[in-house]
């Protein structure tokens, strides 16, 4: 089966909350992503709130639950307390590990498995017994992922912000294809489903899934909405679903 495609809201979010006004919005838009084929939304709530809010966190599971009830919601954060009261509340399908500083633009790095291992532990089990799929973002190594599987996870995302980067350089786009294979490869050895997000294009997606025939998801969001802006986002989303192979 193709990899599944999740509609990171987040950019949307970004550009509403310039303005305190409610467009554009990231429910209604997120409504035409699933209408489209989309298989789920993604949200990472930061502690500042420049992207998604937390109000937005109920509205968007409520708009699943409601009205999409195959499609799933993956909530992606650093696991602060807050952040896992929020999930616990929001029941998401996923929530996705991530190692970010609240002061980050955006992530860009995955977990040192080997350091993280004593913080990391007590938080899986936790999401775990609230029976809620755990994806522990990783960089494109192979090294960790006997860790990440120790740990409880059933999941890792591979950062994919290398690859995304050398859209204009196709000897180290292959070169960063093959680290995300080989990492790919080490996760599944171990038993984990891989995920993949960050700068993810109709382009580059093609050469991943190829590498990657296993890829389980994919979570886009910034090109995904650059391209809303050109195609819309129904058109979008289509040709996504086209470039991950359905």
């Amino acid at each position: 089966m193709p990899a599944k495609l999740s509609v990171n809201v987040n950019a949307i979010a970004y550009l509403r909350n310039r303005r305190e006004l409610p467009w554009p919005s990231v429910e209604g838009l997120g409504r035409i992503a699933l209408a489209a084929g989309a298989h789920g939304l993604t949200v990472h709530p930061r502690p500042d709130e420049r992207h998604v809010r937390r109000a937005d966190v109920p509205v968007l599971r409520a708009l699943i639950d409601d009205e999409f009830p195959d499609a799933e919601f993956n909530i992606e954060g650093y696991p602060a307390p807050e952040f896992l009261d929020l999930v616990e509340r929001a029941q998401p399908d996923q929530v996705t590990l991530v190692p970010d500083d609240p002061a980050q633009a955006t992530s860009d790095h995955g977990w040192d498995f080997a350091a993280g291992r004593e913080f990391l532990e007590p938080v899986v089990k936790r999401l775990k017994r609230a029976g809620v799929r755990v994806s522990l973002f990783a960089n494109p190594d192979p090294a960790g992922m006997d860790i990440a599987r120790a740990l409880g996870a059933d999941r890792v995302e591979l950062y994919t912000g290398p690859y995304g980067s050398a859209h204009d350089d196709p000897a180290k786009a292959a070169s960063q294809l093959e680290m995300l294979g080989k990492a790919a490869d080490a996760a599944i050895a171990q038993g984990l489903d891989v995920n993949a997000g960050h700068d993810l294009t109709v382009a580059n997606l093609p050469a991943l899934v190829r590498r990657v025939p296993a890829l389980a998801e994919v979570s886009i969001g910034h090109a995904l909405t650059a391209e809303a802006l050109e195609f819309g986002m129904a058109e979008t989303v289509r040709r996504f679903l086209e470039a991950c192979g359905w």
